[in-house]
């Protein structure tokens, strides 16, 4: 690893212990320099119908037995007046049942808007669930339920975390109406 460092003028302070930290960083922190990275890519696909709604989406993280390991992300109307937006996220049961009821929305760094129709890319690589996510297998569950239309559910197995120097390993599934393709990339 090589590591450079450049300034238009004498380093002082912080900036002079600079050099000497990312070796100390490097030998002492190696979970730091392996950190997993866990990304998603989902399909909202364009309904053609006469009243479409943006789809209400849950992210969440399962064990092999189906029990609840941790949120990741939870896509809803956070711009209705009285929080009135979070009346509807009951609509989307499995997550409600698992985790939602027990929640107090919007949720710091996992709540979010709705998505348009289109191709959505998320990563995960920060999340406080992954950091204490014990080595194993997994699923990403991904549920989806739109105001006047469906509601579906799709399940990806995963690996957590990649082995350090291994390449990325996706994962596929399909929905069949309110969700499209969903893949799940875990990167060492």
């Amino acid at each position: 690893m090589k590591i450079s460092y450049t300034s238009a003028r004498p380093a002082t302070g912080m900036a002079r212990a600079l050099p000497w930290a990312a070796p100390l960083v490097a030998a002492f922190g190696p979970a730091a320099v392996f950190a997993a990275d866990l990304s998603l890519t989902v399909e909202v696909p364009r309904l053609d119908v006469a009243e479409y709604h943006r789809p209400y989406v849950a992210i969440w993280i399962e064990k092999p037995d189906q029990s609840f390991a941790g949120n990741l992300a939870v896509w809803y109307d956070l711009k209705m007046r009285n929080k009135e937006g979070t009346k509807w996220l009951k609509d989307m049961r499995s997550w409600w049942r698992k985790s939602g009821r027990e929640l107090d929305m919007p949720v710091d760094g996992i709540s979010g808007a709705t998505r348009a129709p289109g191709v959505h890319t998320v990563s995960f690589g920060d999340n406080s669930v992954l950091k204490s996510l014990p080595a194993g297998e997994y699923q990403l569950v991904i549920e989806a339920a739109r105001e006047v239309g469906g509601r579906e559910l799709v399940r990806v197995p995963f690996a957590w975390p990649a082995k350090a120097g291994a390449k990325a390993v996706s994962s596929e599934a399909r929905g069949q109406t309110e969700l499209g393709a969903v893949s799940v990339t875990v990167q060492p």
